[in-house]
């Protein structure tokens, strides 16, 4: 084994920037393994790598159902739901692009990312609050994972029907025990399972609607009224809504360098996620308000997931092969959206005793702890009315008002205030250029969630709650831009 030289070094590679490691930072308490910068070797996702990762994320059980919550929770039409969750995934590649810049350069996880803009220490603080959401996600997938696994040994094994909700919870652990399985086996595993997941799951998106057209009017379905009060202008239901819509992916939006660092090239990411989100997120969730409007006609019941939908199907065959494809969909957007990203984030509050294995896990084990009380209730334990759908409704603009102020900071540090260069080998050591606690990104942080609370509370700037992604984005960046520039004039 080679030993290695005193001193690291970089170097460019087309046009990546790579780590030539020496032991100043393998000994440095802010370095592992798992979180230094890919090597050139590494990078090999292309567009169509990016784009089936994207696929394979946006198909899932939530994105399904998207269509339904516009319409119930947001007062919206059909035919308006459709346009705004269009308009949002075109507006939500702003940020992806922008932040997948730095981890396509120099091949940084995004809690190293955002050490430049947050401080060594202090990049633990929006870090842990993205890695809690996704852990929040991570559950609900992984409970509708269990669904489909329920369903399939169902289907299989007359007995297992007769479980209910305890076979319900028993599938959750299945499908837990096997997505944490694959994200230990690595990126290149990654990459393959959404590769092979995105046809998949557009077949099992087809033979749904072909099973489903011959019993629905899409044109009386889209000249549906609204289910806001008659009269109410559309305005504010509509950035309402948008403002959840961007909120479904602002957590990727965020830690899109975990996955960015492994794309060949800049346009590779950009292209890939072009063709990869907007049209796929619109394409499913409006087959899920078709779906959910025929599911009366079709089974007899308003089914609102294709997960029991599929489940009403009077034939073993097709319930098995449907819900083989949808557990391995299941799997393949919860390893990608809700499992890499909280694993980077906790090897960040601790590299040299959080490796990918011990994040991977602690990730699961959260999982575990904010989904209880949905278990405790299928196992009939707990009497709760709280739906899944109508949870997700009020913490998509919840938490949006979280991470918009974030990516804000930094798109505006990257491209602003470092002018899309990195002291790369100062982001893993202490007293190295960049601060433990970076004041700037915290009070440009801070002071946007302090008016979100405010707004909960008190009643009063409701709209800055309301629009939270976007007032928090462009009032976060600015505090950023100004304190930052500051910041810099003081140190010259």
């Amino acid at each position: 084994m080679n030993e290695l030289p005193a001193v690291s070094s970089l170097r460019t590679v087309g046009e990546h920037v790579e780590l030539d490691l020496g032991q100043d930072l393998a000994s440095s308490s802010r370095y592992n393994d798992d979180i230094a910068p890919t090597k050139s070797t590494q990078r090999t996702w292309s567009r169509w790598n990016v784009a089936s990762l994207w696929v394979g994320m946006a198909i899932c059980v939530p994105t399904y159902t998207l269509g339904g919550v516009l319409t119930a929770y947001f007062g919206l039409s059909v035919g308006e739901a459709l346009w705004t969750i269009l308009i949002a995934n075109i507006i939500v590649l702003i940020p992806l692009t922008l932040n997948a810049f730095p981890g396509t350069k120099y091949g940084l996880p995004c809690p190293v990312v955002l050490r430049a803009s947050f401080g060594i220490i202090g990049s633990n603080v929006p870090s842990l609050i993205r890695a809690l959401v996704a852990c929040g996600w991570f559950g609900v997938q992984t409970l509708f994972g269990g669904i489909a696994i329920h369903l399939l040994l169902s289907a299989i094994f007359e007995g297992w029907a007769a479980l209910g909700g305890i076979g319900e919870v028993l599938g959750f652990f299945i499908f837990w025990i096997a997505n944490i399985t694959v994200v230990i086996r690595g990126s290149e595993s990654i990459k393959h399972l959404e590769t092979l997941a995105a046809p998949m799951l557009l077949a099992v998106a087809l033979g749904l609607l072909f099973w489903a057209m011959p019993k629905v009017d899409v044109g009386t379905l889209l000249e549906m009224p609204p289910s806001r009060p008659p009269g109410q202008p559309l305005a504010g239901y509509f950035m309402a809504a948008l403002t959840a819509m961007v909120g479904f992916w602002a957590t990727l939006s965020l830690n899109i360098p975990d996955f960015s660092r492994y794309a060949r090239s800049q346009r590779s990411q950009i292209i890939g996620q072009m063709i990869g989100l907007p049209l796929t997120m619109l394409l499913f969730s409006g087959l899920g308000v078709v779906l959910t409007a025929a599911s009366t006609e079709l089974v007899g019941v308003s089914i609102s997931d294709p997960i029991n939908l599929i489940g009403k199907i009077d034939s073993p065959f097709w319930v098995v092969l449907a819900m083989l494809m949808i557990i391995l969909a299941t799997i393949s957007t919860n390893t990608a959206a809700n499992i890499v990203s909280p694993t980077n984030v906790f090897q960040n509050v601790a590299p040299k005793y959080i490796n990918e294995h011990k994040g991977v896990l602690l990730t699961g084990l959260i999982g575990i702890l904010l989904m209880s009380w949905e278990l405790l209730k299928k196992l009939g334990l707990l009497d709760t009315d709280v739906s899944l759908e109508s949870l997700y409704s009020n913490w998509l603009v919840g938490y949006s008002s979280l991470l918009g102020p974030i990516a804000g900071i930094m798109i505006v540090d990257y491209f602003l205030i470092k002018k899309q260069s990195y002291d790369v080998l100062a982001l893993y050591q202490d007293n190295a250029g960049y601060p433990a606690w970076n004041k700037a990104g915290l009070i440009a942080f801070l002071v946007p969630v302090a008016l979100t609370i405010i707004a909960i509370t008190t009643g009063e700037l409701s709209w800055f709650y309301t629009y939270g992604w976007f007032t928090g984005s462009m009032l976060g960046g600015l505090i950023y831009l100004f304190m930052a520039r500051k910041q810099t004039r003081s140190t010259v």
